[in-house]
């Protein structure tokens, strides 16, 4: 399973509290110490595409807290800065104002969300002339709270796409060993599955259905990750006795849902090619040429033709 939004709270520590303390030996002064800074938060960039998945079960994050102030005039220990690792392209979204407030666009990348809180001062911070032993010290203040949407703009440098049982899931755990569910009916994908070829992240993108842009089977949701992958492999069945059919629905559900998706290069795999004769594939390769500049049979028992598709993948330069 593939998260690529997650809602999620972000808190820098609480700043530690000031102490109220007097030195043991008669008449000793205050010596209560402030307390230590709250930790601040950071976000950090990687390559890792699938680290929204951290989000599913916990969506609350707070650095660590300021220790309070001690005796002697001795400061808390500053709380420890916390880091979370979010996918490279993840747009950082205000949830109160829907505005982005900041994009990762290179990994590596290091920014602050949320400042941790200053420590509160201790007694000693508060003597003066006129008041020599002060008996209150100062609480720490909270760090920066924020609520966030986190949004990936790009899942995978490709994306499976098709009618459901068109083979996606199956050619994917074949190409990257996903170990992808698979099975002969429609909607075993319900979410999209993420895996590695060639250094080249490919997405399987659950079947879509006609009706698909107007909330039919699963709908919306996953028109949207279509928007996520930088090259589309539309994958059809051989066994079908209507590709051209087969190809316009896809293309139809997607065009409703957004025409710039239409710009994205595409590829066709003819999939399953092993369940039909040569023949008919060639024919097959024709008819599909109508639609798209490359056309290619594929099948997961069949080496070579996933040795060519591993090339093609090596080779094709996606569209921004």
């Amino acid at each position: 399973m593939l998260l690529d939004t997650a809602e999620v709270v972000f808190k820098g520590g609480r700043g530690g509290s000031g102490v109220t303390s007097f030195g043991k030996q008669v008449h000793s002064g205050p010596d209560g110490g402030n307390g230590g800074k709250g930790g601040d938060l950071y976000i950090i960039a990687t390559s890792d595409l699938t680290l929204l998945n951290q989000f599913s079960r916990k969506t609350v994050f707070e650095a660590e807290d300021g220790k309070p102030g001690r005796k002697k005039k001795m400061n808390g220990l500053n709380g420890k800065d916390l880091e979370i690792f979010l996918p490279f392209g993840t747009s950082i979204i205000d949830k109160q104002t829907d505005e982005i407030i900041y994009e990762l666009d290179q990994i590596g990348e290091r920014k602050l969300i949320c400042m941790g809180g200053s420590g509160g001062k201790g007694n000693w911070e508060y003597r003066s002339s006129t008041k020599q032993a002060p008996k209150y010290h100062q609480s720490g203040f909270e760090g920066d709270k924020r609520e966030l949407i986190l949004s990936l703009k790009l899942i995978a440098d490709f994306g499976l796409v098709g009618l459901p049982n068109s083979g996606k899931s199956s050619l994917l755990n074949e190409l990257t060993n996903a170990h992808v569910k698979t099975a002969s009916y429609p909607f075993t994908t319900l979410s999209p599955n993420l895996g590695v070829c060639e250094k080249k992240f490919l997405a399987d993108i659950p079947g879509l259905i006609e009706g698909a842009s107007k909330g039919k089977g699963l709908g919306i949701r996953f028109l949207k990750h279509i928007e996520k992958v930088g090259v589309i492999l539309h994958c059809i069945s051989s066994e079908s006795s209507h590709l051209i059919k087969d190809y316009n629905v896809v293309r139809l559900e997607i065009s409703k849902h957004s025409k710039e998706l239409l710009k994205k290069t595409e590829v066709i795999l003819l999939t399953k090619s092993d369940l039909v004769d040569k023949n008919k594939i060639e024919k097959n390769i024709k008819k599909l040429k109508t639609k798209a500049k490359k056309v290619l049979p594929v099948s997961i028992y069949d080496w070579e033709s996933l040795e060519k598709l591993k090339d093609l993948i090596v080779k094709t330069v996606k569209l921004k």
